[in-house]
């Protein structure tokens, strides 16, 4: 998707708040005639049908009627979509939608390509029932024939094309890099590089913390719990669009430099999830410690850095060209001599080898092993430990 910031007036923002309010009606009446599905009874409605029963509920109601059709088939579409994902296992049960969280609809068809460029820096878009609304055009405008209007938390507008981007083109220079993703460093290449995401600063996390604590004593659902959202999900977006920005960079040289880059193979998803309690067995109905505040920092440092949407970028940049390496071992092997040992990181950022003394930056040495592609290969290398008592085997002949 191309997207871009979305400058809809006053006026403007309330028909678009309503051309969201009908799209989310009509995706959960879709799905409340779906949910009514059970074994005794028929088939329920697919798209064609709820389609002409679109069109008879449009005829019957007007304020349903003052909306766009267009907008509302959408809906449909989109929710018979959910449901073929799901089918398909690719995704899971569709859910409903809700006020403030999902606002957006899509345009498709000729209505879509109704964009006029008013200089080097604006453009318009018309909307149906809305009028001509303008975006910035921080790149040029891709020939699309469907784009989506949403609104996140913090109150903006984004327009986004249905417009894939081609790959990046390989170099040809037949350079492989490794990178090793981290928290303190949130990318080390095998280059020697060490990449740091941006984030928020220490003034602005600590008005984060003063707000999410002003939210706190805030009635729910008072005036003042919902300009202290608002001013939270600004800082959040900040630091979402810091990030992004970085990946989006990152991955463009990466992809631009090398023909073929090696990552590691993260689960990211079990990685950030929560630890399960701990039952007491002594007293039953107790449980004891199990580091959850240590486990929630952790993750917010990982999903912080953007390890998923890194990788996720450079496969669709480098289509082809990145190669997922088992993690195994690759901060405790040495990158000259393959000697692999707990004692060989001193510290997060130290890596000593006991066996050849090389020395150098954990993080890059773990790139270097990842470059190389001997992390599946990296706990063979080292002798297993015998005891010296054992007699000498001999070797079976084959």
């Amino acid at each position: 998707m191309s997207r871009f910031r979305l400058y809809p007036t006053p006026a403007q923002q309330v028909a678009l708040l309503e051309q969201c309010r009908q799209a989310r009606y009509v995706y959960n009446l879709a799905l409340e005639q779906w949910s009514m599905w059970t074994r005794d009874k028929g088939p329920t409605p697919g798209y064609v049908e709820q389609a002409k029963q679109l069109t008879e509920a449009r005829a019957a109601f007007g304020w349903l009627r003052a909306g766009s059709q267009t907008v509302q088939q959408q809906a449909l579409r989109d929710f018979d979509q959910a449901v073929r994902n799901f089918y398909a296992g690719s995704h899971r049960r569709p859910t409903w939608r809700k006020a403030g969280l999902h606002e957006g609809f899509r345009i498709v068809g000729s209505q879509a390509s109704r964009i006029v460029k008013l200089n080097c820096k604006w453009a318009a878009v018309n909307v149906p029932k809305v009028g001509w609304v303008r975006f910035r055009l921080s790149r040029p405008a891709p020939d699309a024939k469907s784009y989506r209007i949403t609104r996140d938390r913090a109150d903006r507008w984004h327009i986004a094309f249905a417009a894939i981007p081609p790959p990046i083109p390989a170099p040809g220079t037949g350079e492989v890099v490794g990178v090793d993703r981290g928290v303190t460093v949130s990318a080390a290449l095998s280059t020697g590089e060490l990449l740091t995401c941006p984030g928020l600063s220490d003034r602005e996390q600590a008005r984060l913390k003063q707000l999410q604590r002003r939210l706190s004593r805030c009635r729910r659902g008072s005036n003042r719990s919902q300009r202290a959202k608002v001013a939270i999900a600004k800082l959040q977006a900040r630091a979402g669009d810091r990030r992004k920005d970085w990946v989006e960079k990152i991955s463009t040289d990466l992809a631009r430099q090398f023909d073929v880059i090696r990552v590691e193979d993260l689960r990211i998803a079990p990685m950030t999830r929560r630890p399960k309690p701990k039952p007491d067995p002594e007293r039953p109905g107790r449980y004891l410690p199990n580091r959850a505040r240590a486990k929630a920092g952790l993750n917010r440092g990982i999903l912080a850095n953007g390890w998923g949407l890194l990788v996720q970028r450079l496969e669709r940049k480098a289509a082809g060209r990145v190669e997922k390496v088992n993690p195994a071992y690759t901060s405790l092997t040495c990158s000259v001599c393959g000697h692999c040992a707990p004692e060989n990181r001193e510290s997060q950022a130290v890596f000593r080898c006991a066996a050849c003394g090389h020395q150098a930056n954990a993080d890059v040495n773990a790139a270097v092993n990842i470059a190389a592609g001997r992390a599946v290969s990296a706990r063979r290398e080292t002798p297993p430990r015998v005891s010296p008592k054992r007699e000498p085997q001999l070797a079976t002949s084959a």
